[in-house]
């Protein structure tokens, strides 16, 4: 069959069939910003990183993105499914639904090591409503007095809560926290005893921090896991999309440049060196 034929009867120009399909001026200088979002941000997927081109200022659609992602073989390695009990509440855990900033909080633990074996914990605290991260307080141990510590903090910058939701750890059920919560106007929504998806917003959180960072980093010292982990918090709110929210960040007011996101702006310190027996220092 001939050119003409085969073109006629696919309803195609012939057109298509001679000339070289060329690319875009900006095609390299875009591509090349897209790998470099990829690589930096290993678990964002092609819509995330759109979001952070379009923050950046390129004029792109997802489509496009989506299409350079696949062409440079990108992908998002899966994570592994968790294996256990299933997610057959009865839908408690939309009883009290956030409404406006500053109506519901969330708070709980997260763990994690640092180099040498030593574990420390995080407290998040995060505004429902707005997916804002409002802290996250590192330290090697963490009792009913540093969340009492850490909410006053909060209460002073952004005002009282009008609910505050957590699971039944000890620390949030002690006597002294339900005291001072009730003291200062604010009201505690504990879920039920085994059910984490009551608290299905800071449990979401704490999915994202150790995906994208504490499975990612290796902590030294304290101090490094405090400055590291604050910088990803910042990132998380003024720079990172969040799906839920249209792509775009939770604190975008003091929205960041894309490209100065945290893992570039760091200046990680090298791991302690090992000292040869010659080097040690003698006791006398």
């Amino acid at each position: 069959m001939s050119e003409r034929r085969a073109c006629r009867a696919l309803g195609q120009h012939r057109s298509t069939q001679r000339k070289v399909p060329r690319g875009r001026d900006d095609e390299a200088a875009l591509t090349a910003d897209l790998v470099e979002l990829a690589e930096r941000y290993g678990r964002y997927g092609y819509r995330k990183i759109g979001a952070l081109l379009k923050a950046a200022g390129w004029l792109v659609n997802d489509k496009r993105v989506e299409r350079i992602w696949r062409r440079e073989g990108l992908k998002v390695r899966a994570r592994q499914p968790k294996r256990g009990r299933l997610w057959d509440g009865d839908g408690s855990c939309i009883r009290l639904r956030p409404e406006y900033r500053d109506h519901v909080w969330s708070y709980d633990f997260v763990e994690a090591r640092t180099h040498d074996g030593r574990k420390f914990r995080m407290l998040n605290v995060v505004d429902e409503f707005t997916r804002e991260c409002l802290t996250i307080r590192v330290a090697r141990k963490l009792k009913a007095t540093d969340v009492i510590d850490v909410l006053s903090d909060l209460f002073i910058l952004r005002g009282v809560p009008g609910h505050i939701r957590s699971d039944n750890g000890p620390e949030f059920i002690a006597k002294s926290v339900q005291a001072w919560i009730a003291g200062v106007g604010s009201k505690t929504a504990y879920i039920a005893p085994g059910s984490p998806w009551e608290n299905g917003y800071v449990e979401s959180f704490n999915a994202r921090l150790r995906d994208e960072l504490l499975d990612g980093e290796v902590f030294y010292t304290l101090k490094e896991a405090q400055i590291v982990i604050e910088s990803w918090r910042r990132h998380y709110n003024t720079v990172r999309p969040h799906g839920a929210l249209g792509y775009r960040p939770p604190a975008p007011e003091v929205f960041l440049p894309a490209f100065t996101a945290w893992p570039a702006a760091l200046a990680r310190p090298a791991p302690p060196a090992k000292l040869s027996v010659e080097q040690r220092p003698t006791l006398h």
